[in-house]
């Protein structure tokens, strides 16, 4: 996201989240210079040095005065599905498989400009909360409808190639940095028509998204789903020929759990496993699946919130971590998380570990900042481009300002910014050095049309589908 001016950061309070600060200390009072680019040139303690000041070609810089407050990284949600933002609330007391049954029956009846919105209007609330990286599970051009009690799916409807592609650019227009995660779908067509989808869509995600803004494409792991092995070596072919990751869903609830598990062996056998592999929840596996994962290098991403408000449980982060396996952390669906608040999810997590093993100090504030940040990137592997405040890295960031509302004196800065911090003291988010949110209000175009058009789209696609919203504007 190129500039006309570099963006000059001063007196800020910076928190750069890197393991390698090249002689800074892991927080400072100082500054940062985004060049053109969209990346950073420099950052140092105290004021800017006098070269910082001047533009290339002598001119003035732009200079954001951050007044003392808080600039760290943005958030990278290791796990999300932003075509979800138009249904929070929706099956607010049901577990994860009525949960989704609810979301698909929405779906079932949504065209291309209909997926447009919905991501369009998640990726800018994304935004808005200071989450300026994600992983996006798009949704399938194939819908299906899931049979939990036979571990079955039933074929509900396919859609054009744009269904799909409208979600990459609902993602790019709003400006967030994505990894798009795109379904083989190899139940619903022959395996050479799987193929060559599969491929066209990981050639217009890029197309789509555009370089700066696009972060990679992913396998969506769909074994949980699958009624054969023949799922989980065809994902692995897709892995090895595009040179991409795969994040599965995978043991994330406690329905059907032994079904679940029984399918971890298809993923073993097929090769799959590796460090491009991402287990996506991972909440109830047993022993020898965690010794497994872990011996082959397989990685982790940890939904708090959303596996709290689906009743699915608490994934044991810490002994993954003990056991050697790399933990990121996503929002999941706005539809089971409500708010994509990433100061939330931090510190529920955070809670549920400390809990969970009755030690208070088991995670830290800086910890679960870090899987918040450059342990996302890491598990992704984009950590040469986000995740934290390096020179060379794109300049995302958030000004978090602790005195609006005031949170009192600062004891320690990380527990500040963790747990004493909120959307409520978001001032600013930046993507590239270029101001994307400012007071929580989108600065993309056509932001201000997105909550209409959501709105009336999703109103729709639910009378399709026999279903009323509790505020409608069509009832009588």
């Amino acid at each position: 996201m190129t500039s006309s001016r570099p963006l000059l950061l001063t007196h800020a309070l910076l928190l750069p989240m890197a393991d390698d600060p090249h002689g800074l200390p892991d927080w400072f009072h100082g500054w940062m210079r985004v060049g053109t680019d969209g990346r950073i040139e420099s950052l140092g303690e105290g004021d800017p040095p006098a070269d910082a000041l001047v533009a290339g070609d002598g001119g003035p810089v732009e200079i954001l005065n951050a007044a003392g407050a808080i600039v760290a990284p943005g958030f990278v949600s290791a796990h999300s599905h932003l075509f979800t933002s138009g249904l929070r609330g929706i099956a607010s007391g049901s577990t994860l498989y009525p949960w989704v049954g609810a979301m698909m029956e929405v779906f079932a009846q949504t065209g291309a400009e209909d997926m447009y919105w919905s991501t369009f209007h998640g990726s800018l609330d994304f935004l808005a909360n200071g989450i300026t990286s994600a992983y996006n599970f798009t949704q399938s051009r194939v819908t299906w409808r899931y049979d939990a009690a036979a571990a079955r799916n039933e074929l509900v409807g396919v859609h054009p190639p744009e269904y799909l592609t409208r979600q990459f650019d609902g993602a790019r227009d709003a400006g967030l940095r994505t990894v798009h995660a795109i379904r083989l779908d190899d139940e619903a067509a022959p395996e050479s028509q799987v193929r060559a989808t599969f491929a066209d869509m990981v050639g217009a995600a890029a197309e789509h998204t555009g370089l700066e803004l696009y972060l990679g494409s992913s396998v969506m792991g769909a074994v949980q789903w699958a009624a054969g092995p023949r799922t989980a070596e065809l994902e692995a072919e897709m892995m090895a020929e595009h040179g991409i990751t795969n994040q599965a869903h995978f043991v994330e609830t406690a329905e059907g759990i032994d079904v679940q598990r029984s399918k971890f062996d298809w993923y073993v056998q097929a090769g799959a496993l590796g460090p491009e592999f991402l287990f996506g929840h991972f909440i109830h596996p047993t022993d020898e699946m965690v010794a497994q994962a872990a011996r082959a290098g397989a990685r982790m991403v940890w939904q708090p919130t959303s596996n709290g408000r689906l009743g699915s449980g608490v994934a044991d982060v810490v002994r993954y971590q003990r056991e050697g396996i790399e933990v990121g952390m996503g929002l999941d669906d706005q539809s089971c998380t409500d708010i994509s608040d990433p100061f939330a999810n931090m510190r529920l997590g955070m809670y549920s570990q400390r809990a969970l093993h009755h030690e208070a100090a088991v995670m830290m504030p800086r910890e679960v900042l870090r899987l918040h940040t450059l342990g996302s990137a890491e598990v992704l592997g984009v950590a040469d481009r986000v995740g934290s405040l390096e020179v060379g890295k794109y300049a995302d960031f958030v000004v978090v300002d602790p005195r609006r509302p005031d949170t009192g004196p600062i004891w320690d800065v990380y527990a500040t910014y963790v747990l004493a911090c909120g959307l409520r003291n978001l001032a600013q988010v930046y993507v590239g050095g270029r101001l994307v949110s400012e007071g929580g209000v989108a600065t993309a175009p056509g932001a201000a049309d997105a909550p209409a058009e959501l709105a009336e789209r999703v109103t729709v696609a639910a009378h399709r589908a026999g279903m009323r919203l509790a505020l409608d504007e069509s009832t009588p």
